[in-house]
């Protein structure tokens, strides 16, 4: 004679059952592993099909949720797609527990990516750096002997490549962009292709592109839906350079999509060093559009990175530069300012209030790390650069 049955279901210790009540138990699991919601991917989610991606510049980096980086190739005039896995050594979202992360901290950036790419870490040129706002993973991408890499920054200090051999992935090739040659004379030459990204952003489930295009009116703020598709919307942007005292169209450096008093603004550094606001409902590629420029910053310097973050009850914004330190810039009132619209001369400055972060001085990358942290690279290119978590000022 058999005995009875025991077994446990979905952890729960189930008594003893008939042969009837087996089945219909078992047909009830069954039909709740059927039924049961699977979970889904980054790579389906987004449609990533896994492939090689070969870069053939360092452009800017950003995440756009579910473990996905964006990452602009300007060479070739791509945004690509990438599925990248979570950071295992980050055993707890960062950005709830930033202490986690707080001693984190990296002398040599550029040997450490050497030695995980086995070369000598002064071949390695540091590229851009992305956080991961959900999982805290942070990214940092370089070049070595003509190799473009992208590395994940262990919260345990180690570094691992990202195998772009064979990866998930998808990709967007931009419209018009500028040619890949040299253009101009003497010291002026350049290659008005590498400037087709100059800086990406997700907001609001779109990608934000700024950039130069091979269009009459170059500086342009490109947007695409994500998951990639053909369409593409490319508005024209100028601004009044208040320190040229003229209205002018220069790429965007750098800039930040946010929501201010209710309305979508992207607020965008340029060389020299305007920082300038645009309603994004205003950018709908019909007409050329022309910022407000709520700030002069100093000439003589280009901005590189630009975040956002909430302190004492206040909105404040965050800019690295390549000549006057990093900027903690006030925005109260930055959705009223009437504009810049006088010549500031002299290398003055006027508009938004700022100072100057002492605590921050050589900073180049950075990225916002949790509510009250960044994470960044301090030192110039060819210098020894470290990696390292800073308090929010």
């Amino acid at each position: 004679m058999c005995s009875p049955v025991q077994f446990s279901l979905f952890g729960f210790q189930v008594a003893p059952l008939g042969s009837s009540q087996i089945a219909s138990v078992a047909a009830v699991a069954l039909a709740l592993f059927v039924s049961a919601p699977n979970p889904v991917s980054a790579a389906d989610h987004y449609g990533l099909t896994p492939g090689p991606v070969e870069l053939q510049s360092l452009g800017p980096i950003t995440f756009a949720g579910k473990g996905v980086l964006l990452v602009g190739d300007p060479k070739a005039a791509t945004v690509y797609a990438i599925a990248i896995a979570p950071d295992a050594s980050a055993t707890t979202n960062a950005a709830a527990n930033p202490k986690d992360a707080a001693k984190l901290e990296i002398a040599d950036i550029r040997r450490a990516i050497g030695d995980a790419v086995r070369s000598n870490g002064s071949d390695i040129t540091i590229g851009d750096l992305a956080v991961d706002p959900d999982s805290g993973t942070i990214i940092v991408s370089a070049e070595g002997k003509g190799r473009r890499h992208l590395s994940r920054i262990r919260h345990d200090g180690t570094v691992q490549m990202i195998n772009l051999s064979k990866v998930e992935h998808a990709r967007k090739q931009l419209p018009n962009p500028p040619a890949d040659k040299l253009t101009g004379e003497g010291r002026r030459q350049k290659n008005l292709r590498l400037e087709s990204i100059t800086d990406i952003a997700f907001f609001d489930g779109k990608v934000m592109v700024s950039g130069i295009s091979a269009d009459e009116s170059p500086s342009n703020v490109m947007e695409f839906s994500f998951p990639f598709s053909d369409n593409s919307v490319v508005t024209n942007v100028q601004i009044y350079h208040a320190a040229h005292g003229r209205v002018e169209e220069p790429a965007i450096r750098t800039f930040i999509p946010m929501t201010i008093d209710g309305l979508p603004t992207l607020l965008a550094g340029f060389t020299c060093t305007p920082l300038v606001r645009f309603p994004i409902d205003s950018l709908g590629g019909k007409d050329t559009v022309r910022g407000t420029t709520v700030a002069e910053l100093g000439n003589w310097n280009s901005p590189i990175d630009l975040i956002a973050y909430e302190k004492d009850g206040q909105t404040n914004l965050l800019m690295s530069n390549t000549a006057r330190g990093v900027m903690k810039i006030s925005t109260d009132q930055i959705q009223n300012a009437p504009g810049l619209t006088e010549r500031v001369g002299g290398g003055g400055t006027a508009g938004q209030a700022f100072e100057t972060i002492d605590a921050f001085d050589g900073v180049t990358q950075m990225d916002k790390f949790s509510d009250s942290q960044a994470i960044a690279i301090i030192g110039k290119e060819g210098e020894t650069q470290k990696l390292v978590v800073m308090d929010l000022p």
